[in-house]
């Protein structure tokens, strides 16, 4: 993607790639951009690069739906009630 490389080239010697800097720099890119510009980008992507994003999207979401889920499961069964009187 034309997007992943310019940000890339401009910030390969700038930051260490570690997950925090890629995270900072995501948060900070998508802070400067509108609705507009953001359908500009999904716009001009091919059909591989659509895919993708929409993948990664499902993926990320489906695992924190997942967890959550497992999370109130996990949760329910661990509590056990206590009769105190």
């Amino acid at each position: 993607m034309k997007l992943v490389d310019e940000l890339f080239d401009l910030y390969r010697n700038k930051l260490t790639g570690d997950e925090e800097d890629i995270d900072m720099l995501t948060f900070a890119f998508l802070e400067e951009m509108s609705r507009e510009d953001l359908l500009g980008i999904i716009h001009d992507m091919d059909e591989q690069e659509l895919n993708d994003l929409v993948g990664l999207y499902l993926i990320e979401s489906l695992k924190v739906k997942f967890a959550q889920e497992e999370y109130g499961q996990r949760r329910a069964h661990t509590y056990h009630p206590r009769n105190i009187h």
